[in-house]
């Protein structure tokens, strides 16, 4: 008998995605009820049978029924050792520390700040006031804690992150926007560097964050109606109570009544799949063109070996057109954080991970210099434009993180950098180079 999650398709989304995503990295198959019905399917002896109070998920196992989420989220974990409880007593005690608080102070507060501002709960200003400063007294402590570490334990994805980060997807997608993350800066870069796993995107494929404000709170023991970003064709009307009374008009036809639609719950409303976004032209496509071409210096490189790669220097600099295109230096401004190699040489692999957005039209190489810590991280991009792409600004965080310095072209010093940069020396500007990532 396979695994089968008994849940609505596309609904208690992160409660779902927890199994699915340990899953994936155990590398066993779990079915999903597509027909499930919250309200109706919950409701029927048979469910009742695997969960007596009719809540979902619940997993169905060869040995029985598993409900509450983080129980099958962590008996699939167990079901091959890969990891996902670390590799001794002390880190498994720690990722069940994690994922308590993930539970207790994340995910539970949270729904008392911003759920009744989303349709689920009765809206009191007090509550909302004591629920929103214990999760920012939360989010200090997990931002404290992944200062200096890509995971919250250990040196690889666990458990513990598969659930954090799957708590952290709705108030991220609805509520906290860049301004507010910038606050929690290391969350902000640990929750891009675990949604952007493979695993993880096999199961969520896109997180989009939220750039709109909250919902006004609704007045005092009303109830918020949920709506979406994107107002859906069958959404539900307001209450007939606030619909202004119209003037009498003349009798129509009597017409022919539709069956009753099924009252949808808050969570149906939340989970309505949104219209088609048209996308947009990028803007680096409407720039005027230019006689250098990314992908044959990208070849070049690519092709060159490394006892001829002064051909390549030169190449470069033959093709290099300043009017269509710029370099930039980057310099990590916390080099002083980075005091754990492969901390520091995750960081640099997660910024370049959330730079794939742009990769059609920038060249990179990130260094990682010195012999002990604390290290420093430093880089030349080329980019398609003559200035910093606003996308880039836009779209990714870590750009923030970074002091950004316009190569000048005219100055040999520079140019020589730049030229130390792509080949790779043993040392740049006399330190030692440790590791070198190329974006290309």
């Amino acid at each position: 008998m396979a695994l089968v999650i008994h849940a609505p398709v596309g609904n208690n989304k992160k409660n779902v995605f927890k199994a699915l995503i340990a899953a994936e990295y155990v590398g066993v198959k779990i079915e999903l009820t597509p027909s499930f019905q919250i309200g109706v399917t919950n409701t029927t002896p048979e469910f009742l049978k695997l969960n007596p109070l009719g809540k979902v998920p619940v997993l169905e196992t060869p040995e029985g029924a598993i409900a509450e989420s983080n129980a099958i989220a962590r008996y699939v974990a167990r079901l091959k050792d890969v990891g996902l409880f670390g590799t001794s007593a002390f880190e498994q005690g720690q990722i069940e520390q994690w994922i308590d608080f993930s539970t207790l102070e994340i995910d539970l507060n949270f729904g008392k700040w911003l759920g009744p501002r989303f349709g689920s709960g009765v809206y009191n200003a007090e509550i909302e006031e004591l629920a929103s400063n214990a999760t920012k007294r939360a989010l200090e402590c997990l931002d404290k804690h992944l200062s200096n570490r890509t995971y919250v334990v250990g040196h690889s994805v666990t458990l513990a992150d598969i659930i954090l980060a799957c708590n952290l997807l709705t108030p991220i997608q609805k509520a906290l926007t860049k301004e507010f993350m910038a606050s929690y800066p290391h969350i902000e870069r640990y929750f891009w560097t675990i949604v952007n796993q493979p695993n993880f995107r096999k199961v969520v494929p896109e997180v989009i964050q939220t750039v709109g404000p909250l919902p006004p709170p609704p007045s005092k023991g009303e109830t918020q109606h949920p709506v979406s970003a994107h107002p859906h064709p069958h959404a539900r009307h307001a209450p007939k109570e606030k619909v202004k009374k119209e003037k009498k008009e003349a009798p129509k036809p009597a017409a022919v009544p539709k069956p009753a639609e099924t009252p949808k719950l808050v969570e149906d409303v939340e989970d309505e799949e949104e219209a088609p976004v048209k996308k947009s032209k990028n803007p680096l496509d409407s720039l005027p063109p230019s006689p250098m071409v990314m992908d044959n210096w990208k070849r070049l490189y690519s092709n060159t070996k490394a006892k001829d790669f002064h051909l390549a220097i030169n190449g470069f600099w033959e093709m290099y057109d300043p009017e269509g295109y710029s370099l930039w230096f980057c310099d990590y401004k916390h080099n002083d954080e980075n005091q754990v190699t492969f901390v520091t040489m995750n960081k640099v692999g997660g910024f370049l991970q959330r730079m794939d957005f742009i990769r059609k039209y920038a060249f990179s190489k990130m260094c990682i210099l010195g012999e002990s810590p604390p290290y420093s991280i430093k880089g030349v991009w080329l980019f398609r434009g003559t200035e910093l792409p606003q996308m880039v600004k836009d779209e990714c965080y870590d750009v923030e993180l970074y002091d950004w310095t316009k190569v000048d072209i005219t100055n040999e010093e520079q140019k020589a950098l730049v030229n130390a940069y792509f080949e790779e020396p043993d040392e740049i500007e006399g330190v030692k180079l440790l590791e070198a990532k190329c974006f290309k």
